[in-house]
């Protein structure tokens, strides 16, 4: 009668573990590949805000010196019209004396009016300047805040991934993926949107 079982258990339990440790680190692998490639993700949509909240502010400054152009200019028309109205004085002085007024009085006021509707002009197309730049800025804001979204996506999902691999929970990853794929649509969407 034999003692106990011919199976060399140590032969067993080595090709068990051998086992387990190819598929634990066929997981591993899988986890490593897909949160490099989510990193790799993130630092590209985290160039990508950077880039477009920098454009963005360069947009603001520019709709800010236009708005200083402009308000120079509406004051520059309101001087104009301040001088205007001055010879405008001048001239209702004469005529309250009976007097006729000197001719250079009526051709300054109309040289000062012209020069008034070039001011406004000038200004106007200053403000509308303004305006498109402040416009085009906003889209590009509203174009970071996509961007930063994914790459906030992005981070979790590496964290989940780095969860998966310490734990080597499948479910887990599964989870850091979908979450990839999120980050993946709202950078797609922001990118080409």
């Amino acid at each position: 009668m034999p003692e106990g079982p011919e199976i060399d258990t140590d032969k067993l339990h080595e090709t068990i573990h051998d086992q387990l440790e190819r598929e634990g680190g066929a997981l591993l692998r899988k986890i490593a590949l897909t949160t490099a490639l989510l990193a790799a993700l993130a630092a590209i949509a985290a160039l990508r805000a950077g880039a477009t909240v920098n454009e963005a502010l360069v947009l603001k400054t520019e709709a800010a010196r236009l708005q200083a152009e402009a308000s120079n200019q509406w004051a520059y028309y309101q001087a104009k019209g301040i001088k205007a109205a001055v010879q405008e004085a001048s001239r209702a002085i004469w005529l309250a004396s009976g007097k006729t007024p000197p001719k250079e009085i009526e051709e300054t006021t109309k040289r000062y009016a012209a020069q008034q509707a070039e001011i406004q002009k000038e200004a106007q197309t200053r403000e509308q300047e303004r305006d498109a730049k402040s416009v085009e800025a906003d889209h590009l804001m509203h174009r970071h805040h996509g961007f930063a979204e994914s790459v906030a996506f992005f981070q979790v999902a590496i964290a989940l991934g780095a969860v998966a691999a310490l734990t080597r929970n499948r479910l887990v990853w599964l989870g850091s993926l979908l979450l990839g794929v999120v980050g993946v649509a709202f950078l797609a969407v922001t990118h080409f949107g």
